[in-house]
C-alpha cells in the first residue's frame, strides 16, 4: 500500500472501528480515537506536497493492482498538480470538523465520528482514483455517509433534506454511468481515465458524453438551476455537516468537469463553453442577489457557495491558464472560507439556538475574540485582498478578462454582491448596540473554538498572503490539460 492508500483506508477503517465500539458509554475514548484517527489521516498527505515534483504533468504516487479481474478493473491510483492539494484539504476539513464536534455532539458519538472519518476516505479516493469504475464507487459512495450525518443529526426537516440530496446527487449520477460503460466499450475493455483521454471520438458522441457527466457534475457543484437541494441540506445539516458539505463535497463536481467533461469531450466543452459560461454567470449575479434577502445565516451563507462555485465553472471554461487555475484556486479557498463561515454560525447557533439575523446583534460587545475570527472569514469571503477569497476570484476575472471583457465585467458584479450580503449580515448579527437578552448572556469562545477558528484563519490567511506554493504545483497539470484541448480541436 502506497501514501493515497493510506489516506484512503486508514479514516475508512478508523471510521469502521468507532462504529463498532458501542454507544455513548466510551464517549470519551472515541472523541480522542476520533481525533487521533483525524490527525494520523492528515499527517500521511502532507508527503503527497513535500515529495511531489511540480515540473511534470504525469501522475505521481501511483498505485495499481487488479481488482475485478473479468472486467479489467483496476484499483488505480495516482495525484498531478490538479488534485494533490485536494486531498490535503480534505484531510484537514476532517481534523477541524472532529475538533467542532467536540463538545456539540453528545449522542451517538462513535456513529457521528465514524460516519465523517469514512467520508473523509471516500472523498480522497474520488480525488485519487484514476480507474472509471473506482471514481464512480466512491462518488456515489460518498453520498451514503452525508446523507445519514443529514437524517441523524439534523435539524427540524432533516428527512426532507437528505432525500432531496439524496435523490439530487444519485439521479444526476446514473447518466455518467451510462457514459462510463460506454468509454469502456469504445476503448477495447479499459477503465482506465488516462487511457480515455486519448480516444478519438465523433462530435457527436462527444456531446452526448458531455452531458451525461454534465448531469453528474452540475448537481454536485451545484449549478443554477440544479441548486435548489443545496440550501436545505445546509440549513437542516449539522455544523461538521455543513462544513464538509461546503469545503469537499461541492468540489468533487468541478474536479469531475477536470478529470471528464474538458480532456474526454475537448471539442463538446468548447462547444457549449458559452451554455456553461452563461449558466455560470446566472449564479455568479442572480445567486448573489438571493443572497441579500436571506434572514437565515445559514441559507445566505449556502447561497453565497453557489455564487462562489460559479467563478469556478466559469474559470474552467474560458480555456486560458489564469482561468483554470484561478478556478482551482477558488476551489481551495472556498473549502478554507466557507468552512470557516459555517463554524461561525455553528458557534452561534449553540448558545442562541437560532440561526436568524433578527435574533442577535452587537455580538462584538459580548464575544469580541469571535467576532474578530468571524468578521477575517467575512472579509475573506467578499473577496478582500490578502485572503484566500480574492485569489481565485481575481485570478477568473483576469483569465475572463483575456477571454472577453464583457464576461469578465459580469463576473465582476459578484464581488459587489459578495461584498453587499456578506457585510449586510456583519453588520447586523456583530456590531452595534447589544440586540437583546440572549445576546446580553453570550460567551465568548472556548479554547477548542479558538483551536478550529484559528487554524482556518491561518489558512485563510497563508493562502492570501503566499498563493504561490498553490499555483505552482497544479501550473505544469493546468498547462497540460490546456495544451490536450486545444489540440484536439486542431485535430
Amino acid at each position: 500500500m502506497g501514501l493515497l492508500s493510506v489516506a484512503i483506508w486508514l479514516p475508512i477503517v478508523s471510521g469502521a472501528v468507532l462504529l463498532a465500539l458501542g454507544r455513548d458509554q466510551q464517549v470519551g475514548a472515541v472523541r480522542w480515537l476520533a481525533l487521533m484517527a483525524a490527525i494520523a489521516s492528515f499527517l500521511v498527505t502532507i508527503p503527497l506536497i513535500t515529495g511531489f515534483d511540480s515540473r511534470t504533468a504525469a501522475m505521481q504516487f501511483q498505485e495499481n493492482l487488479p481488482w475485478i479481474t473479468r472486467f479489467n478493473v483496476n484499483y488505480k491510483l495516482g495525484v498531478d498538480g490538479i488534485s494533490v492539494w485536494f486531498v490535503l484539504l480534505t484531510a484537514f476539513i476532517t481534523v477541524i470538523v472532529v475538533i467542532a464536534g467536540w463538545e456539540v455532539i453528545t449522542k451517538r458519538v462513535n456513529q457521528y465520528m465514524g460516519a465523517f472519518l469514512i467520508l473523509s476516505g471516500l472523498m480522497v479516493g474520488v480525488f485519487t482514483a484514476l480507474d472509471g469504475l473506482l471514481f464512480y464507487v466512491f462518488f456515489e459512495a460518498t453520498l451514503i455517509p452525508m446523507y445519514i450525518i443529514i437524517g441523524v443529526w439534523g435539524g427540524p426537516n432533516r428527512v426532507y433534506a437528505a432525500f432531496k440530496f439524496f435523490l439530487y446527487t444519485l439521479l444526476g449520477s446514473l447518466l455518467m454511468l451510462v457514459a462510463v460503460i460506454y468509454l469502456y466499450i469504445k476503448s477495447g475493455g479499459s477503465f482506465d481515465i488516462l487511457a480515455w483521454h486519448k480516444l478519438p471520438l465523433p462530435a457527436n458522441v462527444q456531446v452526448l458524453l458531455f452531458f451525461a457527466f454534465f448531469a453528474a457534475f452540475s448537481v454536485k457543484v451545484p449549478m443554477w438551476p440544479v441548486h435548489t437541494w443545496l440550501p436545505d441540506a445546509h440549513v437542516e445539516a449539522p455544523t461538521g455537516g455543513s462544513v464538509v458539505l461546503a469545503a469537499i463535497m461541492l468540489k468533487l463536481g468541478a474536479y469531475g468537469f477536470l478529470r471528464f467533461s474538458l480532456p474526454i469531450a475537448p471539442d463538446a466543452s468548447r462547444e457549449w463553453a458559452g451554455f456553461i459560461i452563461a449558466l455560470s454567470l446566472i449564479a455568479v449575479i442572480y445567486i448573489g442577489l438571493v443572497a441579500l434577502v436571506q434572514q437565515d445565516m445559514k441559507k445566505l451563507v449556502a447561497y453565497s457557495s453557489i455564487a462562489h462555485m460559479g467563478f469556478v465553472t466559469l474559470g474552467f471554461f474560458i480555456f486560458n491558464e489564469l482561468g483554470v487555475a484561478g478556478g482551482i484556486v477558488q476551489m481551495i479557498s472556498h473549502g478554507f472560507v466557507s468552512g470557516a463561515m459555517f463554524l461561525c454560525i455553528g458557534v452561534l447557533y449553540d448558545r442562541v439556538h437560532s440561526r436568524q439575523i433578527a435574533d442577535y446583534g452587537g455580538v462584538v460587545n459580548t464575544m469580541p475574540k469571535f467576532t474578530a475570527f468571524a468578521v477575517l472569514f467575512a472579509m475573506a469571503n467578499c473577496g478582500l485582498p490578502a485572503t484566500a477569497g480574492f485569489v481565485g476570484e481575481w485570478m477568473v476575472i483576469l483569465g475572463a478578462v483575456k477571454a472577453n471583457f464583457w464576461i469578465a465585467l459580469l463576473a465582476a458584479t459578484g464581488l459587489v454582491s459578495g461584498a453587499a450580503y456578506t457585510l449586510w449580515m456583519v453588520k447586523r448579527v456583530y456590531f452595534g448596540a447589544v440586540g437583546n437578552d440572549h445576546v446580553k448572556e453570550l460567551t465568548d469562545i472556548n479554547s477548542r473554538e479558538f483551536l478550529m477558528l484559528a487554524l482556518l484563519a491561518v489558512a485563510v490567511l497563508w493562502m492570501g498572503v503566499y498563493p504561490k506554493p498553490f499555483t505552482d504545483v497544479m501550473q505544469v497539470s493546468v498547462s497540460e490539460l490546456l495544451k490536450h484541448v486545444a489540440m484536439s480541436k486542431l485535430n
